[in-house]
């Protein structure tokens, strides 16, 4: 796979001080990465460095463009900038417009692009994000996940290469953030490259293909199995496994025979439909002597009080 970023024993200092210290990643072209960390792990910062929006030390690299002081006030950004899509955490920030679609079609109006194709994207964007109906409204008057839905929207517009997105399941219903979820699959399918920092550990499973735990300095990378069964490092960085995980853990203390802990719902229906399939069309829980110390230990493991 071709590689898109590359950070090598990259910083980046506040003037209260150091957020980041020795980062190195690497993202491939069509990869689902996700960032994920406890709060002030600088996940925000890191994806303003790989969006060029702040000049890191180190070695940043872009399509094999190295992105330092120099590179990052020039004119070679304009061409970065379409390729490079970052939804923030705060839809405020990139919501300024009198309509809905005003904010969606600003980024391709900068394209140098008809205002016919201008016209296109903004409403392709807006029904990919089925948010049509919302396209005459002014921003400021819409509920936290509207103006997340529309956030997104207005990078999906300029039809970038990669999309940056910043906690976007955040302030979304259960049906809007399933089809949030959706979106963001049916785009990497389509070759897109997705970088996602999120505290959803929920989503994380269905997000990610490699996941980078971080707290200022990468902790651990690896695939979403590998890093939410190392229950030391969840520890440290301070995170939880996915509910899913959680729930098959409890089932295994009344008995439950799991080969492999599902991490999902679609893993989990899988999980458990082989195991009707194996058993006669029954699944069997039994409570033992060990089951209510088992459960303690387990309460205990995961740090729930």
């Amino acid at each position: 796979m071709k590689k898109v970023f590359e950070l090598r024993n990259v910083s980046y200092r506040y003037p209260a001080g150091a957020v980041l210290s020795d980062i190195n990643l690497d993202i491939y072209e069509g990869e689902r990465v996700v960032i994920v960390g406890p709060n002030g792990a600088g996940k925000t910062t890191l994806l303003q460095i790989l969006d060029g929006l702040l000049p890191a030390r180190g070695h940043v690299k872009a399509f094999d463009m190295l992105l330092d002081e120099k590179t990052l006030k020039s004119d070679v950004m304009y061409e970065f900038r379409k390729r490079v899509g970052l939804v923030f955490q705060d839809p405020d920030v990139q919501l300024f417009s009198p309509t809905v679609l005003d904010d969606v079609a600003f980024g391709p109006m900068h394209l140098n692009i008809s205002k016919d194709e201008v016209l296109k994207r903004a409403e392709k964007a807006l029904r990919l994000m089925g948010i049509e109906d919302l396209k005459d409204k002014h921003p400021y008057n819409l509920s936290g996940g509207e103006k997340r839905k529309v956030a997104i929207a207005t990078v999906l517009s300029i039809d970038p290469d990669v999309i940056l997105l910043d906690e976007p399941t955040a302030d979304l219903d259960p049906k809007s953030r399933r089809e949030l979820i959706d979106t963001i699959n049916t785009l990497s399918r389509k070759g897109k490259t997705i970088v996602t920092a999120t505290h959803d550990v929920d989503a994380i499973p269905e997000l990610a293909d490699r996941v980078y735990v971080l707290n200022r300095t990468v902790m651990a990378c690896g695939t979403p199995r590998e890093i939410f069964t190392d229950i030391e490092l969840l520890k440290k960085a301070n995170l939880e496994i996915p509910q899913i995980m959680r729930l098959f853990r409890v089932l295994e203390c009344f008995g439950y025979n799991c080969e492999k802990l599902p991490l999902s719902i679609d893993e989990a229906i899988a999980e458990l439909t082989r195991t009707v399939e194996t058993e006669g069309g029954h699944i069997h829980l039994h409570i033992h002597e060990h089951t209510h110390s088992e459960l303690e230990k387990l309460k205990s493991r995961f740090d729930h009080h």
